[in-house]
């Protein structure tokens, strides 16, 4: 697996900097299937709109007071660009928070999907959802969700199966 080209613009953020045009460089220098993961002074909610229009899903994590790193990872096939792929009608999750942290296992072998939904949910904040695509139904991760009392709901979508995975507590 490639290494994440990782890119700190926290001091050019402190001194009131933009570094948005040295993170859409970045993108640019990337190696097929290379991940950018930002470090910054706050959660960059812009940011996920214009990686995620160009096929990138993120997660994020917070390191303390007013650091945050997000990796963004190149999508097989970028999620945000379906609508239907985004929302749900069933009743079952719509009192549901929406996805803190996205991740795209298409093109992967098992067991690796399933290790990437348990490592990304252990980092997520009771009640905190994750949002999965994996290209088969990733039948021996559900008993390992239950045994956590995560809530699950998945839906078939182009191209696999996507799942919404809510942490107990």
């Amino acid at each position: 697996m490639i290494e994440p080209l990782t890119l700190d613009v926290r001091e050019e953020l402190r001194r009131g900097g933009e570094p948005l045009s040295r993170i859409l460089q970045a993108v640019k220098e990337l190696g097929p299937g290379q991940a950018l993961r930002p470090l910054a002074t706050f959660e960059p909610l812009p940011l996920y709109a214009v990686l995620g229009s160009r096929g990138f899903g993120h997660s994020t994590k917070r390191l303390g007071e007013g650091d945050w790193e997000v990796t963004f990872t190149p999508e097989a096939v970028p999620a945000r660009q379906s609508g239907a792929a985004r929302t749900s009608s069933d009743a079952s999750v719509a009192g549901w928070p929406k996805p803190s942290t996205y991740l795209d296992n298409r093109g992967l072998e098992p067991p690796a999907p399933l290790v990437r939904i348990l490592d990304a949910l252990e980092r997520l904040d009771a009640g905190e959802v994750l949002e999965a695509f994996n290209e088969r139904d990733p039948v021996f991760l559900y008993p390992e969700l239950q045994a956590r009392g995560a809530a699950i709901h998945t839906d078939k979508v182009s191209g696999g199966v996507r799942i919404l995975i809510r942490r107990a507590g």
